[in-house]
């Protein structure tokens, strides 16, 4: 499946490295910057996702993600600051080996942007 929409509204979320252009590393092992199909740099951001504690509900465990975005996201979005994602998606893949057997399987997360966030009594809104 594709572009699974995600509603995140329980969730904080923290940028833990800052968006850097997404790189992918060729056969002679050489870094490249992988791009869209009009030669857009694409960009990555690392996210720490925790579920906001409901009343009376003692802290959750987050998980760190790492998210796609269609290009450079612009200035403010160093480690420590809140975000949200606009029009945050999952999408699943599956890698085959001999036989056409599922070796891996998994998801990948993207959005269109970053939005600044702040944070409040435990809570992130939109800023």
């Amino acid at each position: 499946m594709q572009d699974i929409p995600v509603v995140l509204n329980g969730y904080n979320l923290m940028v833990v490295e800052a968006p850097v252009v997404k790189t992918k590393e060729l056969e002679s092992g050489e870094l490249v910057s992988v791009t869209n199909r009009d030669g857009v740099e694409q960009y990555v951001v690392s996210l720490f996702a925790k579920p906001v504690p409901r009343p009376g509900e003692r802290g959750r465990k987050g998980e760190e993600i790492k998210v796609n975005l269609p290009g450079d996201p612009g200035e403010g979005f160093e480690e420590g600051s809140y975000v949200e994602l606009v029009n945050p998606v999952l999408n699943t893949y599956e890698m085959r080996g001999e036989g056409n057997q599922i070796t891996a399987a998994g998801i990948w997360w993207k959005a269109d942007g970053l939005k600044p966030a702040a944070r409040r009594n435990g809570l992130v809104s939109a800023a």
